[in-house]
């Protein structure tokens, strides 16, 4: 099996920095991947989103084989020449979204059968299909297994159970993965807040071996101290060679303290989702353009975020579109808050890099914990 190269430049307490390296670019790790769950990053050109500096993007296997389905996307080319991104693409399973948004979802060993959330249309994936689908058909450059996520709190049994499919999902989804020449496969640890049972994940993981691993099952609802328990003694018992990636997190605060317990890679939509909605991330935490009082605001949202978004526009400016209505504000907050979340992974790469992590998380605690505004 083909591994792209994973290369740790500097190190700072559990925190690393380095480069994965892919045919189609280098992924610059500590990494937040913007979510294109339609062939699209809502709201932004993929020049947008290259602008803000993305290096790679994620891809949503159970909406794109919905609609317009993954048989389609490959006839038109791949996904990359679909929605025109030339860098490399993340695909996730799919199993996520089956739990939480199909209508009715049934598990069994072979696969989960499904309703789709659009049109009631049945539907069955399988470890197998999901790599079809992420693999041949999408072509992602980082596929990743089949596994189910139990919401939270969930009955230790009841994760148990789960972490033991993924683990035998994850086996077949190696072997329908094969070996490939331009695309890896990553393994995902599960086991809800149980110790016991992610070191089982984990040693499951290791034996089948993957190119690369996930810690899933966490921002399901755990909330921020729960999670940092769990990352205190997940991420560690993952390969330290590989990279490591914590799925679907988060808020910048979620994002700096993973790192610093060793996580490597990280995607969420809570970027562009904040940015439909009014709401800008900044250095000194949320604010909420819709409040009256930035209504006369001529100051731009954050001086110290370069581009458009942030720095050529004032929030007085930003709060009339957002009380309008206009698209153009949704634009240009969603642009703003990607630009945030990339330069916040960059400045964490500099700071593990010149060892000055601890001092900068709790200098970003401290701000982020400022009342919303």
């Amino acid at each position: 099996m083909m591994t792209f190269p994973f290369e740790i430049s500097a190190t700072d307490g559990a925190a690393r920095t380095g480069v994965l390296k892919t045919p189609r670019g280098d992924i610059r790790t500590p990494a937040f991947m913007p979510v294109g769950t339609a062939a699209t990053v809502k709201a932004l050109t993929v020049d947008q989103v290259k602008e803000s500096g993305a290096d790679i993007l994620l891809g949503n296997t159970y909406h794109l084989m919905l609609r317009p389905t993954a048989e389609r996307v490959r006839r038109l080319g791949g996904l990359h020449e679909f929605m025109r991104w030339d860098k490399p693409i993340l695909t996730d399973s799919g199993g996520f979204q089956v739990m939480s948004l199909s209508n009715i979802a049934k598990v069994k060993e072979e696969a989960v059968t499904f309703a789709s959330h659009i049109d009631g249309s049945k539907h069955v994936l399988s470890p197998e299909r999901s790599i079809e689908i992420q693999a041949d058909l999408l072509g992602s450059d980082i596929v990743m297994q089949l596994d189910e996520c139990v919401s939270w709190p969930a009955e230790e049994d009841r994760a148990r159970d789960a972490m033991q499919l993924s683990a035998r999902w994850g086996q077949r989804s190696k072997a329908a993965f094969g070996t490939r020449d331009s695309q890896v496969l990553f393994g995902i640890q599960q086991g809800s807040t149980f110790e016991a049972l992610r070191r089982e994940s984990s040693e499951r993981l290791i034996d089948t071996g993957y190119d690369g691993y996930a810690i899933g099952g966490l921002a399901v609802g755990e909330g921020h101290a729960a999670m940092c328990e769990v990352l205190d003694y997940a991420p560690g018992l993952l390969p330290a060679d590989r990279p490591r990636y914590l799925m679907g997190v988060g808020k910048p605060i979620d994002i700096v303290e993973a790192v610093a317990r060793g996580v490597d890679m990280f995607d969420c939509v809570l970027p562009t989702r904040s940015g439909r909605h009014g709401q800008a991330w900044t250095w000194d935490g949320p604010i909420n353009l819709k409040n009256a009082r930035f209504a006369e605001d001529d100051s731009p949202i954050d001086p110290d975020i370069a581009g458009p978004a942030g720095t050529a526009y004032s929030r007085a400016y930003l709060h009339h579109l957002v009380k309008a209505d206009e698209i153009l504000g949704q634009v240009l907050l969603s642009w703003h808050n990607i630009a945030f979340f990339q330069l916040l992974t960059a400045t964490l790469r500099t700071v593990i890099a010149e060892g000055r992590l601890d001092q900068f998380r709790r200098d970003f605690a401290a701000r982020q914990s400022k009342p919303t505004s």
